[in-house]
């Protein structure tokens, strides 16, 4: 089930245990700890000058943004810390001084560097040259950057058709290379431009875009410190976006209110002692969430509406709970929700969501009584077969409270990869957007296609049947980010050439087609000079900010190049110097891949002087409240039906959660010290009932299998933890339990992996 048929390549490394120590899950997140923790790992990877000098420039306004996640920059940043733990470590992580090139290669096989584990292999350093790895071999030699274009053209002009060939983009990429390798990948002649979107919030954009007009969030960063209520919905900020954090604890300054609503009550929601107050490290912090709703894995349209039903019922006694006006004015679908509300009764959905009524009544009334209310979420709703539904039964609440396209109110999915909105804006998308197709005519002066492509599943089938054949990835661990792991490595290894541009090893560098590039990239924080001239790139956040990045360190080997050069030098071997855009100049000054952008992308103006500072908004038609663009003129009600698992008599409902020493696929450590987990990762949180019914006792070893469409899928090897998970509810890490996700079940519209609702039976091994 592991192993490559050519070449001998583990997909899981060493399953070992490498010596759990547990503790008691914390209380307080961030904190001095939290500071101590951030400052070790980067004197540990950087040095101590070099931790200080990156540090204080991140995030500031000259500076470079954060490699990490998308929350967005305050206007005011502080001048010593604008960052987090997970931010400094991801800083560290791309700025190490741990460096491998061609001799490490030599030294070293693919073969060999299977057998280690994702965060051993991450722990190997910057890749510094650029790489092959020939068919039948085993071992990446150097190649020099215009043999690699060359070799990529070749393929590429050796396809029998353009759809052949696959462009999947990280959201770590910037707009300047996002476009570039979007419009090469249309000036190639395909739409087949996956993304990391896929594989989290395409779901929300889906959600947002049927009925709000705008697959973003509304809501800026101020918004938060004047709202009432924030809703926390299947998010974990204390480990995914610690930054948001603050923003919430000023919320609470206040007087506004938070709802935590998630299986787990993570230690970021429960107390938080902010890194930059004096005060709040001295003292004994600032407690988070008001009311938790320990919500059984995937019940979240039971909680929202029992939530609906008991603020209309509530409305018809006080007349003032809804907004009506706002209902009248801009709302379609009203009467519809009311009757769809009145064929469920309260009891049933209390039972479904495993919360007590009393929690739930003491949320409604939180709800009743305000209405500046922002609802939040990340994957814990995005990656459900109904997680479409899931996001639409909280804007429902939103709207029937007016509190939508107002301040203080409003939606706001928090993104995870620092650019992975700005990817799609720009034109990342397997779609067809027709007013962008006519810019690129107008603009571009080429004809772009016209036939939707591959999204993430689509793309992994393709190669699995032999229908693609070069594969090339802007950044990410597509492997270990994808659903269905075993199944994603035999559709990579199908393709005759997969091109990787990267900063670091990882394991989609040792799953490879049988011809492999390994391209090294400049990270975030290095300096990027062209011709004597810095350059500086843009990203866009979670709120839809636009804003330059100017990194300044030395960058890791003189034989890297930028991802804009690659791409640019990349388009330019291909077309020969023989196409309408001249790749090679844009290549070497960003300015006019802004200039494109800026004519051609909705939104964006003027971005090269726009973007200086702290930047500028893209419009948001939800901010103005027009919603012209749906159906007759209003943002939409809708109706969603309750889930139905299918559970088993002995399954249970598995969700793959981050640990805190991880930023989505990269594993920094091997502690999750909030949860209680130190020095290993192989573990399974259980409801200690499950665990009585099962006869399982802690540290228990186990096997995970789930079983759809009669495929059985193992995860081998985990230790059992007895923690505070609704019952009949499980989680483990990602990217381990990846491997138990089928390929071919996600969300409906979106395609979404199912990853938070993974039906799977326990297995203890004897």
């Amino acid at each position: 089930m592991d192993k490559d048929i050519k070449r001998n390549i583990s997909l899981t490394g060493d399953t070992q245990f490498t010596g759990l120590r547990l503790k008691e899950p914390m209380h307080t997140a961030a904190g001095l700890l939290g500071v101590t923790e951030a400052l070790r790992h980067s004197f540990k990877e950087m040095g101590i000058a070099k931790s200080m000098k990156a540090l204080l420039e991140m995030n500031q306004e000259d500076g470079f943004r954060c490699p990490s996640c998308a929350w967005p920059v305050p206007e005011h940043p502080s001048k010593i810390a604008e960052y987090c733990e997970n931010g400094a470590k991801a800083l560290a992580d791309e700025a190490t001084k741990e460096q491998i090139g061609a001799d490490f290669f030599a030294q070293h096989s693919v073969e060999e560097l299977s057998q280690l584990s994702d965060y051993e292999l991450n722990k190997l350093g910057r890749v510094v040259e650029p790489l092959v790895l020939k068919p039948n071999s085993v071992h990446y030699e150097p190649i020099a950057w215009t043999k690699a274009f060359e070799l990529i053209s070749e393929e590429l002009h050796r396809l029998n058709d353009p759809n052949e060939a696959i462009f999947y983009t990280s959201g770590r990429s910037s707009n300047e290379a996002a476009f570039l390798y979007g419009m090469f990948a249309r000036a190639f002649g395909t739409n087949n431009m996956p993304d990391c979107s896929n594989m989290c919030h395409e779901s929300s954009g889906v959600a947002l875009s049927e009925t709000l007009g705008i697959g973003k969030g509304s809501v800026t960063l101020d918004d938060f410190y004047g709202a009432e209520v924030i809703l926390v919905v299947g998010q974990n900020p204390g480990t995914n976006h610690p930054r948001m954090l603050s923003a919430l604890e000023k919320c609470k300054k206040n007087g506004g209110k938070i709802i935590s609503i998630n299986p787990l009550a993570e230690t970021g929601l429960v107390h938080f002692k902010n890194p930059q107050s004096v005060s709040d490290m001295l003292g004994s912090g600032q407690a988070m969430a008001d009311i938790h709703l320990p919500v059984k894995i995937n019940e979240d349209i039971a909680l929202a509406k029992l939530i609906l039903k008991k603020l209309v019922a509530l409305d018809a006694k006080k007349s003032n709970v809804l907004d009506h006006e706002f209902i009248v004015d801009h709302v379609d679908g009203y009467d519809a929700l009311l009757q769809d509300l009145a064929r469920y009764h309260n009891e049933a959905l209390q039972r479904r969501t495993g919360v007590s009524m009393r929690k739930i009544d003491q949320a409604v009334q939180l709800l009743a009584e305000n209405s500046k209310i922002i609802v939040c979420w990340a994957m814990g709703l995005t990656q459900h077969k109904n997680a479409v539904q899931c996001i639409q039964e909280y804007v429902n609440i939103l709207l029937l409270k007016g509190a939508i396209g107002k301040p203080f109110a409003g939606t706001c999915p928090v993104r995870g990869h620092s650019n992975v909105q700005g990817d799609r804006s720009v034109g990342i998308m397997h779609y067809v957007n027709q007013t962008l197709n006519k810019k690129i005519k107008e603009h571009l002066k080429f004809d772009p296609p016209t036939k939707p492509g591959f999204d993430t599943v689509d793309a992994i089938k393709a190669m699995h049947d032999g229908h693609a054949k070069v594969f090339i990835c802007l950044g990410g661990n597509f492997l270990m980010a994808a659903s269905d792991t075993a199944y994603t490595a035999k559709a990579v290894q199908q393709c005759n050439l997969t091109v990787q541009i990267s900063t670091k090893l990882n394991r989609s560098h040792l799953v490879t087609g049988q011809t492999a590039l390994l391209l090294p990239t400049f990270g975030r924080s290095e300096k990027d000079e062209k011709n004597g001239t810095l350059q500086f790139l843009t990203m866009e956040s979670s709120t839809g900010k636009v804003r330059q990045s100017k990194g300044l360190l030395k960058p890791a080997s003189e034989h890297i190049k930028s991802e804009p050069e690659i791409i640019a030098l990349m388009a330019h071997t291909y077309f020969k110097g023989n196409h309408p855009m001249d790749w090679h100049a844009l290549g070497q000054d960003y300015n006019l891949i802004r200039g494109y952008i800026d004519k051609t992308v909705k939104g964006f103006e003027n971005t090269s002087k726009r973007s200086k500072g702290f930047g500028y908004y893209l419009p948001n038609n939800v901010r103005e409240r027009n919603f012209r663009m749906l159906p007759n003129g209003k943002a939409q009600l809708t109706f969603n039906t309750l889930p139905d698992h299918q559970l088993k008599k002995d399954e249970l409902l598995l969700m793959t959660i981050r640990s805190h020493d991880q930023f989505n696929t990269t594993i920094y450590g091997l502690n999750d010290r909030y949860r209680g987990i130190h020095n290993e990762r192989r573990v399974v949180f259980m409801n200690q009932e499950d665990m009585d019914k099962r006869k399982l006792q802690k540290l228990d070893v186990v096997n995970l299998h789930s079983l759809y469409d009669g495929i059985k899928r193992t995860a081998e090897q985990f230790l059992v933890v007895p923690y505070d998970i609704p019952k009949g509810n499980m989680a483990a890490y990602f990217p381990e339990t990846n491997m138990l996700v089928p390929y071919n079940h996600f969300a409906d519209k979106s395609h979404t992996p199912i990853s938070k609702s993974i039906r799977v039976t326990v297995e203890k091994v004897t």
